[in-house]
């Protein structure tokens, strides 16, 4: 971006993304983040695949926040300078008003991410927006209900052009010319370059110190199972989605888990993030909670799964043999309706639509049912609030959700935290990608942690639902056994 350019969106905007292009064809997203990073600093990687091995466009990386934004309840704790300060705030309402706080534009030339917003938002975070829901289940971990940082640096590998936009965004407001907000912005460009043109060298190592960690008694969840049963036939809820949590000791570094996760698992999000010496993130999920853009909200149910078949014909004929199974149909449609109830709280009502309805959305291992649903939302209302309406989604609680999440408190006795919430982005611009928390670990104290759950309806069989637990668990399960020797030679 020239300074002419600069120039003439000052005269309308307060934060303005300088950036610059460079050829990248000779770096990878992962040597990228390896050389940007920083122990025990803030950072993330995001990126996606789309369909079956084929790299979205951008990948997105971002380092040093200038701001860190956490909550424990009501309670929000917010880093800046070097300074800590507490408000007491509902962390929807205080993400709503920083984005409506925000000038920016949208530049063509640039893709949907420039910066702002990066994090998660935990499970139980559904309780500020519904009163009737208090958790009282044990934690284990003490992780923040949710941790953010605002990031005004992203280096964008835009994969199709081979390019990499390194991006530093300007706000008027912290200097006394445009002369001098461009040219500080320029500066931070310039040492992202040079990190960037800097040789690493990484010593890869990561151990699991757990062994039999595939094992657990089922007995209580089967209870749990056969209470969840009673309550769907008193009328009390139609699903209700029970999950269990898994852990082991590791030493080492966790981007080895990423790293062989998005071999093993490649999703349309993929992510890892670092939050000092808080927690870490790593995950490849399969399922957006909700996407905004420009005033557009999109909600993807997903439910009904097949693995892939091994020919063209077998995966046809479990394709057929999905679309037939009345039960998925049925738990479908009522994520279905999910979502268009969520939306039509925040958007015109008569823009709620079915864009597409029962796909199959084939990827690596597994062929889902995916529809879509849209709207745009209403005028006084922006991207948070369709986060807002959405949270957490109903494919991870069950219906109706409010009861439901009250249930699965009662039944598993134990705080979620990052597992069934939303991990994502929200845009200076007020664009905002949120996916749901599932294929996802973290790593906190040199022991990491997932989770799987199963949706329980009427005619559910305990050991079919205690199997697709544990066929989810398998694939975090192999990952991390796979990046204990993710460098080590291979002979084909």
């Amino acid at each position: 971006m020239k300074f002419n350019e600069f120039e003439n969106y000052a005269k309308n905007y307060k934060i303005i993304p300088v950036y610059e292009k460079i050829t990248g064809d000779l770096l990878t997203p992962v040597l990228a983040y390896l050389k940007l990073r920083s122990i025990g600093g803030y950072s993330f990687l995001l990126e996606s695949v789309e369909g079956i091995g084929r790299l979205a466009r951008y990948s997105f990386i971002g380092r040093d926040p200038k701001k860190i934004i956490q909550n424990n309840g009501m309670k929000i704790k917010i880093n800046q300078n070097g300074s800590t300060k507490i408000i007491d705030q509902n962390i929807f309402a205080y993400l709503k008003h920083q984005v409506e706080s925000y000038n920016h534009p949208v530049i063509e030339d640039l893709p949907d991410f420039t910066g702002g917003i990066v994090g998660y938002l935990g499970f139980e975070n559904v309780s500020l927006i519904e009163s009737v829901i208090n958790f009282d289940g044990h934690d284990e971990v003490h992780n923040p209900d949710s941790i953010f940082g605002l990031f005004n640096s992203v280096i964008a590998f835009d994969h199709y052009k081979h390019q990499l936009i390194i991006i530093h965004n300007a706000h008027l407001d912290e200097h006394d010319s445009p002369e001098s907000a461009y040219s500080a912005a320029k500066k931070e460009i310039t040492i992202l370059k040079n990190t960037l043109a800097k040789p690493i060298e990484y010593k890869s190592d990561f151990e699991l110190t757990d062994k039999n960690i595939d094992q657990w008694q089922p007995e209580e969840f089967f209870e749990n199972v056969k209470k969840s049963k009673k309550n769907i036939y008193d009328g009390d809820v139609f699903q209700l989605v029970l999950s269990k949590r898994f852990k082991s000791g590791y030493n080492g570094d966790p981007l080895n888990i990423y790293r062989a996760l998005r071999i093993i698992n490649p999703s349309p999000y993929m992510y890892f993030m670092e939050f000092g010496n808080e927690l870490t993130i790593i995950g490849t999920s399969p399922e957006d909670l909700v996407k905004v853009k420009e005033k557009n909200a999109t909600i993807l149910p997903i439910a009904g799964t097949r693995k892939r078949g091994k020919t063209p014909d077998e995966d046809k004929s479990l394709e057929e043999n999905l679309l037939n199974d009345t039960k998925e149909i049925a738990e479908h449609q009522m994520l279905v309706d999910l979502a268009r109830n969520d939306l039509g709280r925040v958007c015109n009502y008569d823009t709620v639509r079915l864009t597409e309805k029962m796909s199959i959305h084939r990827f690596s291992h597994v062929m889902h049912i995916v529809s879509r649903v849209e709207g745009i939302l209403r005028e006084d209302k922006n991207c948070v609030d369709a986060l807002t309406a959405s949270f957490p989604a109903g494919t991870v609680s069950g219906a109706p959700k409010i009861r439901a999440i009250q249930l699965i408190n009662q039944y598993e006795k134990l705080k979620r935290g990052v597992y069934a919430g939303a991990v994502g982005y929200i845009n200076f611009s007020g664009n905002l990608d949120m996916c749901i928390a599932i294929r996802t670990l973290f790593a906190k104290d040199n022991t990491v942690y997932w989770q799987a759950g199963a949706g329980i309806v009427a005619d559910s069989d305990p050991k079919l639902e205690l199997k697709e637990i544990n066929n989810k668990s398998a694939v975090l399960l192999s990952a991390l056994k796979y990046a204990e020797v993710i460098d080590e030679n291979t002979n084909d």
